[in-house]
């Protein structure tokens, strides 16, 4: 059984709410790997190779824990961690480096779900205003960047309702993100599936964005706002619920379409899937999350709550995951130190 077990995370280059949340997530599974009798170390990863390597080997990492969003705040490079790790034979939690980067895509995950057949909103990808070109589309749509996570970029003026309108926002949204993807909006309800396990992964309590006390003249989306400013009205009137009422074949429906994209993307041990139901309840992917966020007041974290895991025991769970991959007969952990957490806070990631 591995002792010591390293964290390896992206260093944050900017003192947003979003950027600094990889730092809630390392003291949080620091604090769980020493209740669970682990020796943890925290090493950032960066593009010093050479350096993060000598580290990985004077403090004799025998596993990783994977918290790198980013390399230098560069999403497109998410994957890299985990194919340094693949590369040295150092095992890992989450996904793999295929997995990561093919979901940080957000138009390559469209493709491989839509190629199976799963419904994805229709879409173009516009990577220069020029490019432009959404004949094909019904507003309204939303702009979205293509490598973003965490709603960066997203928010109510990313909403368009017709081509005009959008012909002259689409600007902005170029000159920042660069690629970005301009997607019909679906008029329904949100919903998302976390999922954990190894070698399948199970889905956990099935949850639903509330968007009821939103003003009516607000988009029903979950942007950038609504997840990182407590101050915000988007914020203060979403939340997350654990719907009771679903139809059981609604719930199947949404369950097996997000074990369906899980497979698809190779997504491995936790990730969670986005998706949206129109009036019809035909069941709309948005986005893949291949490790999604581990803030205790996240929600990956209230869906294991929901499941009857404290947050040390779904922290357990992923060790046990990669605990099963590198040995036949694992052993674990004292189950008597877990403790229970408490209630998650109002966040969507």
């Amino acid at each position: 059984m591995p002792d010591i077990i390293g964290i390896i995370f992206n260093t944050p280059q900017s003192a947003s709410t979003d950027s600094m949340d990889v730092l809630t997530q390392v003291d949080a599974i620091e604090r769980s790997l020493n209740i669970l009798g682990y020796r943890p170390v925290v090493i950032p990863f960066t593009k010093d190779l050479p350096l993060f390597i000598d580290r990985l080997k004077r403090e004799s990492v025998q596993m990783v824990f994977n918290l790198c969003e980013t390399v230098d705040e560069d999403a497109t490079l998410c994957g890299h961690p985990a194919a340094v790790l693949e590369l040295l034979g150092v095992p890992f939690t989450g996904s793999p480096s295929m997995s990561l980067m093919i979901s940080t895509d957000k138009m390559l995950t469209k493709q491989v779900v839509h190629s199976s057949g799963i419904l994805t909103p229709e879409s173009v990808l516009v990577n220069h205003p020029t490019n432009l070109n959404s004949d094909a589309l019904t507003f309204p749509v939303i702009v979205k960047p293509q490598f973003e996570d965490a709603s960066i970029g997203i928010d109510q003026n990313s909403v368009f309702t017709d081509p005009q309108a959008l012909e002259q926002g689409i600007h902005d949204f170029t000159d920042r993100f660069g690629s970005v993807i301009v997607e019909e909006y679906i008029d329904g309800r949100e919903f998302n599936v976390s999922l954990m396990g190894y070698p399948s992964l199970a889905p956990l309590p099935l949850a639903e964005i509330d968007f009821c006390r939103l003003p009516e003249n607000l988009h029903r989306i979950v942007g950038y706002r609504a997840k990182w400013d407590p101050t915000s009205l988007e914020y203060q009137n979403t939340r997350r619920i654990f719907p009771e009422n679903l139809s059981p074949r609604l719930q199947k429906k949404i369950e097996n379409t997000a074990l369906l994209c899980s497979r698809l993307l190779r997504i491995r041990d936790y990730g969670r899937i986005d998706m949206r139901v129109d009036h019809e309840e035909n069941v709309y992917v948005l986005e893949a999350n291949a490790n999604p966020c581990l803030s205790p007041d996240g929600g990956f974290a209230a869906a294991s709550q929901k499941s009857g895991l404290s947050y040390d025991q779904m922290v357990a769970k992923i060790i046990e995951s990669v605990q099963h991959r590198i040995s036949p007969e694992p052993m674990f952990p004292d189950s008597k130190a877990l403790s229970q957490e408490s209630s998650p806070k109002n966040h969507f990631l």
